[in-house]
């Protein structure tokens, strides 16, 4: 989690929301990683959690990214609970909740729902005051 709250703060030079991902494969290897670039690329879909998974895919040449951990600063929203079924990723590790939008037990469940077709272990609140406080600090500048 230490990596992906470095990785987030890069997302503060372009005025994004400071979110940081990465993806491990099963030998402990980070390939791929992301930060939020909505504002920087004028890209609704560029959360972090998106960016990383389309690093680690291209890296490995598939879509499916199978016994895979996705690590992130902030619970994903609905779009990036899609994303993390959809690319087979293994586990989720996040930090924060989201009590706003996020999809993966604070305001939906979309990635333990029973009727989903694609289990994923979740492990939620790892350093969970470290990430909360730096989205904190980014939004008591707006």
């Amino acid at each position: 989690m230490d990596d992906a709250l470095t990785i987030a703060r890069q997302a503060l030079a372009t005025g994004d929301v400071p979110v940081g991902a990465l993806v491990v494969n099963a030998d402990g290897i980070v390939i791929g990683t992301g930060f939020n670039e909505r504002e920087a690329n004028n890209d609704p879909t560029a959360h972090a959690e998106v960016v990383a998974i389309r690093n680690a895919a291209q890296r490995l040449q598939k879509s499916r990214l199978d016994g895979c951990t996705l690590v992130v600063t902030l619970e994903p929203c609905a779009m990036c609970a899609g994303a993390i079924a959809q690319s087979r990723i293994s586990a989720l590790v996040f930090g924060a909740w989201d009590e706003k939008a996020g999809a993966v037990g604070s305001v939906w469940d979309v990635l333990r729902d029973p009727r989903s077709i694609f289990k994923v272990e979740v492990t939620a609140g790892v350093k969970e005051q470290e990430c909360a406080h730096l989205l904190k600090e980014f939004f008591s500048d707006k």
